[in-house]
């Protein structure tokens, strides 16, 4: 009966081996818990159906937004893309707007 015990001891052993071997820090490394998605949700707003609602009193059918994401490392500041406005019928300048 010792014969079907001794590789599982064995391998116990060794797995403790190595354990030893690799030392705290590399077992902690493993187990460390991630840190902060840079990855945020944001809504792009058309900014010419919003000029042209407010400052006009020109009747707009609606207001054209966008859902995307951005990186906060690399664009800290507020995000602007070119995207096509259906109530302009034109691509325009669509920024970033809080939520």
């Amino acid at each position: 009966s010792n014969f079907y015990f001794f590789p599982f001891s064995f391998l116990l052993l060794r797995i403790e081996e190595e354990k030893k071997e690799l030392g705290e820090s590399k077992i902690q490394r493993r187990f460390m818990p991630k840190g902060k998605n840079p990855r945020v949700t944001v809504i792009l707003e058309c900014t010419s159906c919003v000029r042209n609602g407010a400052d006009k009193k020109k009747e707009s059918p609606g207001i054209s937004r966008y859902i995307t994401q951005k990186n906060r490392h690399n664009t800290p500041g507020r995000l602007e893309l070119k995207k096509f406005c259906p109530y302009c019928y034109k691509h325009t300048i669509h920024g970033e707007i809080k939520k």
